[in-house]
């Protein structure tokens, strides 16, 4: 069956998006050392790529929803927590937006075609939904495929973004193994819902899509947050299919960090080239780049790593101006330290030591997972300066350590945190995990934190109003000190 029967609506204007309009939504800054010695050396540059420019003429969002309607599903109510969820979105959606909702079990079935947002459609959703019954098996990979056969065989692509969203409780019992399953031109946000969900496969199927997360919702008094920053993602992309490329010049590449996004097979004749796919506004991407400096016998200025990166916007592509890294190679070298790099290479090496506490937990080696934690504790620790990344770190850390303390607490609530958690920073993207205060990546407030703030016009900032006012009494001590040492 043909699903190029997606609903039309009237062609959006596309006319302001000239060359003026495509250009600056990605800001690229780089950070590091200006300078360097004339001995063979170690170089690290950091470039820092931003989502900015976004305009209230969006491109339309083409969104599928793949419900699990299996019987592992009536436990714990997660049936009924996955409508008031499915509802939530569809309530979060607008007339430039088109939706569509697959259901799956032993086999998978399209709800209804792509089919525009508007108020009375709406409710008409919403009625389906909640008329779903469930049924016998569960055949996630069936689900998967029907939900990408709507959006490859869409008949309007103009001006589109695409995602899936998934809400399964992982558990497989058909033919394949949907861990392996690989969606390379969509993201997949994936959802567990309830305790009793299978995290690793739920988490994998996001790792191999092109920037899916994995989220797990346990209470679900506190659903609408959980899935508010899902979907105010996908409705600020600013850059579409963001593709970064940089090659050594008077250097050699040694390693190139983008979290997941990069492999280090990837680096070939000295060129790499990462693809980001998506970009949402005020989303930040990091990657560190390390170099290896040749020895020269004189000071010159070198040419060390040259940079490139193209984006679309509605469908157009648009090149950027190329940029590059020179340095000043002197003998009289002083290391100059640079606070934005310390603080992502330290966050890189407390991701790694998260990943080896996940190896090690679940090889029932608890006692290793915990000396993994307490090190990445360690780590976080001595960063003097204050920060919001760091910040937030310190509360998945002080939260992991209390979900390691017994083999059933990790099983049960322990292993979906620290796999959201993983995927977040390897992602550089907001994931729910378990405990919605960790906002790690968060971008601006959506609509339901604005409807909030009309309840509680305190509640949204408490956070940071209590983050600011500890950073401040740090400042102040670490004054203090100065002071006391200089008498």
């Amino acid at each position: 069956m043909s699903f190029a029967d997606d609903e039309n609506f009237a062609t959006q204007d596309v006319s302001s998006d000239g060359k003026a309009e495509l250009a600056g939504r990605v800001k690229v800054d780089i950070k590091n050392d200006p300078n360097a010695p004339l001995e063979k050396s170690k170089f690290i540059v950091m470039l820092e790529l931003t989502g900015a420019g976004f305009s209230k003429a969006r491109p339309g969002l083409d969104f599928v929803m793949v419900l699990d309607v299996s019987p592992s599903m009536s436990d714990d109510d997660k049936f009924e927590k996955m409508k008031i969820a499915t509802k939530f979105i569809i309530k979060k959606l607008s007339p430039i937006d088109r939706l569509s909702i697959v259901t799956f079990a032993e086999d998978a079935k399209r709800l209804f075609r792509l089919s525009v947002v508007t108020k009375e459609s709406q409710k008409k959703f919403e009625d389906q939904v909640q008329a779903l019954g469930i049924r016998s098996n569960t055949n996630i990979i069936a689900g998967l495929e029907m939900g990408i056969k709507v959006l490859n065989e869409r008949s309007v692509t103009t001006r589109r973004v695409a995602a899936i969203v998934l809400m399964s409780d992982g558990n497989h019992n058909e033919d394949g193994d949907p861990s392996q399953f690989k969606v390379k031109n969509y993201p997949v946000y994936t959802f567990g819902l309830g305790t009793d969900h299978d995290p690793k496969v739920l988490n994998a199927i996001a790792c191999n899509s092109l920037g899916g997360t994995f989220s797990e919702v346990r209470d679900s008094d506190k659903l609408s947050l959980a899935f508010s920053q899902c979907v105010a993602g996908p409705l600020t992309v600013v850059a579409e299919d963001l593709m970064l490329t940089i090659t050594q010049d008077e250097s050699t590449i040694d390693e190139v960090s983008a979290g997941n996004y990069t492999k280090p097979e990837d680096i070939e004749d000295g060129s790499v080239t990462i693809s980001f796919g998506d970009l949402y506004d005020k989303e930040i991407r990091n990657v560190i780049v390390t170099l290896c400096l040749p020895e020269i016998t004189c000071e010159r200025v070198s040419n060390v790593l040259d940079i490139e990166y193209t984006y679309r916007v509605g469908g157009k592509l648009f090149p950027t101006d190329p940029l590059s890294v020179r340095i000043n190679r002197t003998k009289k070298y002083v290391k100059r330290e640079i606070y934005e790099l310390m603080i992502e290479e330290k966050r890189c090496q407390i991701v790694q030591m998260i990943t080896k506490a996940i190896e090690a937990a679940e090889d029932n080696k608890l006692e290793v997972a915990k000396k993994k934690i307490n090190k990445a504790q360690t780590l976080v620790y001595e960063v003097d300066f204050p920060n919001p990344l760091i910040e937030m770190l310190k509360i998945e850390i002080q939260q992991l350590l209390r979900l390691l303390k017994t083999e059933d607490t990790y099983k049960v609530y322990g292993h979906s945190f620290a796999l959201s958690s993983e995927t977040s920073h390897n992602r550089q993207r907001y994931a729910t995990r378990g405990d919605v205060g960790v906002r790690s990546y968060s971008t601006p407030p959506d609509e339901d934190e604005k409807e909030e703030l009309a309840v509680d016009p305190l509640g949204p900032i408490a956070r940071a109003l209590s983050y600011h006012i500890q950073t401040t009494i740090r400042a102040l001590e670490a004054i203090d000190n100065i002071i006391n040492k200089s008498r």
